[in-house]
């Protein structure tokens, strides 16, 4: 398998957060994307942003942009989608997924997911906490499959890679929590702590 490609999920609506764009909020003095950015980019071939907003925000961070295709802001799936249909027009033949509000990601996140998925067409990430399926390695050929499925009204990431025989990678548990998300101004304010 070559190297997979990586997609920072950053389309949603920040519902919690008051509507702000979340990946740009500050973590320790610097954007929230930029902490994902710097733990992730070294791990896949190439890093591109799913956004369904504004993206002039995000050009310093000089990443390809890829716009969901369903509109409607149907979640999580529709960004991998968007991942997949890009990775496929570089000849890709898989696409990492990360969420934008996961700082503290794992340096071994990439390897430990391709061990995962040497068995299975899907593999994510999981601790004792539970299975992170935004944190996952996706096939570029389940692309049309995923696409049905989303307009036929699918929008339950995880159990659509279970559905689909999805392994998990097992990380341990650590302090900061490798899959924290930051969800709330709360949240925020706690990260900011461990940074």
């Amino acid at each position: 398998m070559q190297q997979p490609l990586g997609v920072i999920l950053a389309g949603g609506q920040a519902r919690r957060m008051g509507g702000q764009a979340k990946p740009l909020m500050l973590l320790g003095g610097r954007p929230l994307v930029a902490h994902v950015v710097d733990r992730f980019a070294p791990q896949v071939a190439q890093v591109a942003l799913n956004l369904n907003g504004d993206a002039s925000p995000y050009a310093p961070f000089n990443l390809p942009v890829v716009t969901d295709s369903i509109g409607g802001f149907v979640g999580p799936l529709a960004g991998i989608l968007a991942a997949l249909d890009w990775a496929a027009t570089v000849g890709a033949d898989h696409v990492v997924s990360v969420p934008a509000d996961t700082p503290f990601l794992p340096p071994d996140l990439v390897p430990q997911l391709l061990l995962a998925v040497a068995n299975a067409p899907i593999a994510m990430a999981e601790t004792a906490s539970g299975q992170h399926p935004t944190c996952a390695i996706w096939p570029v050929d389940l692309r049309d499959q995923l696409r049905a499925d989303i307009i036929a009204g699918q929008r339950r990431l995880g159990d659509w890679a279970m559905d689909r025989g999805a392994a998990s990678a097992r990380f341990p548990d650590t302090q900061p929590d490798a899959f924290f998300n930051i969800n709330t101004a709360q949240d925020l304010a706690l990260a900011n702590t461990w940074v």
